[in-house]
């Protein structure tokens, strides 16, 4: 994979987690926020509050990039793409259950392609955007959101790798 892929790659990626953890944060399934956000109880708020930050991260990545007239179409549909809309109910845990594995395989596999139809609409909005940055913008994009990606890496536990890349042990007695 060469380093514009491997940039791509990873901006996407940045990108794809903030549109998710939004679009989590507007869902009205939830019962609770995630722990660790400090708003326990009170989805609506940190779902407004995770709103806010993403406002506030595409202001500040408009600042940096600079934007132009001529580039201004180009970013409002690459914001529009990357703000994701409410996230669809989760299915009945009742009506699930009633199917066969197959079935609920299938399920999860149309909510999947759903995802993937999703994805490609953004990606195919990124390239749009990124096509008419110039270099430098293209420079600064991709180190913003290489910074982001890092960061997301490191509050997620990069998904349950230590820092030293190891998996933690599955039992700890």
């Amino acid at each position: 994979m060469n380093t514009l892929q491997k940039k791509l790659s990873i901006a996407l990626t940045a990108l794809t987690l903030g549109a998710a953890s939004l679009s989590w944060a507007q869902s009205s399934a939830p019962a609770a926020p995630p722990a660790g956000h400090g708003q326990h109880g009170d989805p609506a708020k940190w779902a407004e509050k995770m709103k806010e930050r993403m406002a506030k991260h595409q202001a500040e990545l408009h600042d940096k990039l600079k934007i132009t007239a001529a580039q201004e179409p180009a970013w409002k549909t690459f914001t529009d793409a990357m703000n994701p809309g409410p996230m669809p109910a989760r299915p009945d845990r009742k009506e699930m259950d009633k199917l066969t594995t197959p079935e609920r395989m299938e399920k999860g596999l149309e909510k999947m392609k759903e995802h993937l139809a999703k994805m490609q609409s953004r990606l195919a909005s990124l390239k749009t955007f990124y096509a008419v940055l110039t270099p430098e913008q293209q420079k600064i994009f991709d180190e913003s959101h290489r910074r982001m990606a890092s960061h997301m890496r490191e509050r997620m536990g990069h998904m349950g790798e230590h820092k030293d890349g190891q998996h933690p042990p599955m039992d700890k007695k």
